[in-house]
């Protein structure tokens, strides 16, 4: 079983995916944030590592649903391919941060990519506003964040609705995380955890 967990930077997927890998013993994909080699460069100057950074995430990505597939395991990933390709290619591009030629370019894999990919059993996408998502950055404190704007969160916010209102390549279950403490408040993981339940139950 493949279950993905998708949402805006900040919006707690990564905490999500450790406590409900822990909780149903799933095996834990992460995003590559500490190994990306070209983060800290994209913050400082968008535009001339915009293509840079979205081909190391689609190409790690990518590598990570074969593994997925392989594994024969249930696996639980923290963020998915889609999104590259739905939310932050598109924005860059139409941010004026990504030529025509190279977003036309990565449009193009991407494509070849889909072909070979299946969609995961279940996606889970955590909804959150733009205070939610800047306190969220603001306490995990790395570096490289500290100059996102609340312009970009703001774009990249209605892209992932807009991408979410029309999804349909499997089951999808969405999370409002405003008002949500899921380290701290048992009874808010296990809401959590019942609504996963009712819709993993109809999977087998």
């Amino acid at each position: 079983m493949h279950i993905a967990i998708a949402g805006n930077i900040g919006a707690g997927k990564t905490t999500l995916t450790s406590l409900l890998a822990k909780h149903y013993k799933w095996e834990p994909h992460f995003e590559s944030v500490a190994e990306n080699p070209y983060l800290d460069d994209f913050y400082g100057s968008m535009e001339r590592w915009s293509f840079n950074l979205q081909i190391y995430f689609l190409n790690s990505r990518f590598r990570q649903i074969l593994e997925i597939r392989e594994s024969g395991k249930n696996i639980i990933q923290d963020r998915t391919i889609y999104e590259d390709a739905n939310i932050f290619a598109p924005n860059l591009h139409a941010m004026g941060l990504m030529t025509n030629r190279d977003f036309s370019n990565y449009e193009t894999l991407f494509e070849l990519m889909e072909r070979l990919v299946s969609p995961p059993d279940l996606l889970i996408y955590l909804r959150a506003s733009i205070p939610t998502l800047v306190g969220q950055i603001h306490k995990r404190g790395r570096d490289f964040e500290n100059s996102i704007s609340i312009d970009y969160l703001s774009r990249l916010n209605e892209r992932y609705e807009a991408w979410i209102s029309t999804y349909k390549k499997g089951k999808l279950l969405i999370i409002d995380i405003d008002h949500l403490n899921i380290v701290d408040n048992q009874e808010d993981l296990g809401s959590i955890i019942d609504r996963i339940d009712a819709q993993i139950h109809g999977l087998f």
